[in-house]
């Protein structure tokens, strides 16, 4: 192994032009989180090209060539006799051992209890971190970012072959159930969806115990490739399912529905914000910290939200709910509620705001 580590410790590090995230990597050692094209190596990279070459160590974990074994009795030496202070260990998982370095960073796609290291999770690009990727902010923005999603590699896929390239990209990350699952969930996204109605679909198709779809799905939620949303104060009822990326479901399925596909969006930008949220009947999501209702409705007709917005007033006295967001593709203004502010806010100003 000592002539990989030497072949490792040579090579140039390679990075296109890196646009800056919401997270970064300090002097400290972490372990970063994500699902496939979400920006670990890239973020790493970035970090050790600010550092002399001499004092950092680039490891692929994933590389075929390495015999773990032989790697973990070689590297404690290497970076002993090197002076390595920089230890980066991209598509870690844990067979692989720590040598003694200042600093440590691991990258992979599931969270390792490592309490000496401080998390962080990446996620595909919210929509301000979108548009460092655009040449110009104006109203095509956010129609490019509906057909394009989150991953910044998309910009360089061409049209005609971003469905295949998604699907390629996921065929790589998951096994055949948990592609399988994907699937499914693409077909039931922002609804309601348990692994027991996945089991139920999935045994007519293929043989399929349910303690190994249970613990695929549970995979992919730990993976972040898909997201859970509780009703609120109603934790064993069915969760509604989200996707880690908006992107996933047309290459996935063939059925639309722009309604979710933008709930789905609205989704990702709460999440990215760390912000608290729930679902209820008739409710999109409701913030209990803010006393907040949003509701998603991209081309909103104000008849109709009239109507919407009756229908939930129990929801509204009972919660003491404040403020109603309405969030909208491009309508702006306010409407008058007895009981709560209804604001309607066009999604690209609701997601650069505060």
């Amino acid at each position: 192994m000592e002539i990989l580590l030497e072949e490792y410790y040579k090579t140039d590090l390679v990075l296109e032009k890196f646009h800056q995230r919401k997270v970064s990597i300090d002097g400290g050692s972490y372990q970063i989180n994500g699902i496939m094209q979400s920006g670990k190596t890239k973020l790493i990279k970035n970090y050790l090209l600010s550092l002399k070459k001499s004092s950092y160590l680039y490891v692929d974990c994933s590389d075929i060539r390495i015999d773990i074994e032989a790697f973990n009795a070689a590297l404690p030496s290497f970076c002993n006799k090197n002076k390595i202070d920089v230890l980066a260990l991209d598509n870690y998982t844990p067979e692989f051992t720590f040598p003694n370095v200042t600093q440590l960073l691991v990258a992979s796609e599931l969270h390792y209890e490592l309490p000496y290291l401080q998390t962080i999770v990446l996620y595909p690009l919210d929509y301000e971190e979108f548009l460092a990727y655009e040449h110009k902010y104006d109203s095509s923005a956010l129609n490019h970012f509906v057909q394009l999603g989150g991953f910044a590699v998309m910009h360089k896929v061409n049209v005609d072959e971003r469905t295949l390239f998604l699907q390629k990209m996921l065929r790589a990350s998951l096994d055949d159930v948990e592609f399988d699952i994907m699937k499914l969930c693409a077909k039931f996204m922002s609804q309601k969806l348990s692994a027991f109605t996945i089991y139920e679909r999935l045994k007519l198709t293929r043989k399929i115990s349910k303690d190994k779809l249970y613990k695929s799905f549970e995979a992919l939620r730990e993976k972040n490739y898909i997201h859970l949303l509780e009703k609120y104060a109603h934790a064993r009822a069915t969760k509604k399912v989200y996707l880690c990326d908006t992107s996933i479901k047309s290459a996935l399925s063939i059925e639309k529905n722009f309604g979710r596909l933008f709930e789905n969006m609205v989704y990702l930008e709460l999440l990215k914000s760390n912000t608290e949220c729930y679902y209820d009947d008739g409710i999109d999501f409701y913030l209990p910290r803010s006393d907040e209702i949003l509701l998603c409705k991209p081309f909103a007709d104000e008849r109709r939200l009239f109507k919407k917005l009756e229908s939930i007033e129990a929801f509204i006295f009972s919660y003491g709910i404040r403020k109603i967001t309405v969030i909208t593709m491009n309508k702006e203004g306010a409407i008058s509620h007895p009981l709560s502010k209804v604001d309607i806010i066009p999604f690209d100003i609701w997601a650069l705001g505060d």
